[in-house]
């Protein structure tokens, strides 16, 4: 049983931030400054799994590092949308390429920048520490913090919705 207030059958596709979703909202930095974001490998588990699945995952990032990059699309993600300023404008045509309504959309973000596409989608997530504006118009608030499993939490919930975590032999490699 699902503890999110939205009929999870519905969604088909959901779009995470990196920052503060994806990766914990404080990051180290290199020499030259890069960010050095850190994965969380039960996140990566339940990303590649979705994929191979058939549920549609976009990643929305004002991030610039290739190494973001090629973590995600190394998980089978093949929108992998980086630099981005104005997030809204990329989410509604992700959502138009793909066929995808409203309804069928999350969007799992965790501040300022998230705002406009967790109003838009018909599933909002946030981490638990997000900041107080998403939370307060987010659906479902996760109870990890950002880096620490959000996209997990999220993805087993929807994929037992569906009737599809550990359903066949997808479920038990990568």
């Amino acid at each position: 049983m699902s503890s999110i207030a939205y009929d999870l059958r519905k969604i088909r596709g959901i779009a995470f931030d990196v920052d503060g979703v994806l990766s914990p909202s404080t990051i180290p930095t290199s020499a030259e400054g890069e960010p050095l974001r850190m994965v969380n490998i039960k996140d990566g588990y339940a990303l590649q799994l979705a994929v191979k699945l058939g549920i549609r995952i976009a990643i929305i990032t004002g991030g610039r590092g290739h190494g973001t990059s090629v973590r995600y699309r190394g998980l089978g993600i093949k929108d992998v949308f980086m630099g981005v300023a104005d997030k809204i404008e990329v989410f509604e045509e992700w959502m138009r390429t793909n066929g995808l309504e409203t309804e069928e959309t999350a969007f799992v973000g965790d501040d300022i920048p998230d705002y406009r596409c967790m109003r838009l989608a018909g599933l909002s997530v946030a981490p638990a520490d997000a900041c107080h504006d998403i939370k307060e118009i987010a659906t479902y608030i996760s109870h990890v913090a950002g880096g620490y499993g959000v996209a997990r939490d999220l993805l087993e919930q929807l994929l037992r919705a569906k009737g599809m975590w550990m359903s066949d032999d997808k479920a038990f490699g990568w």
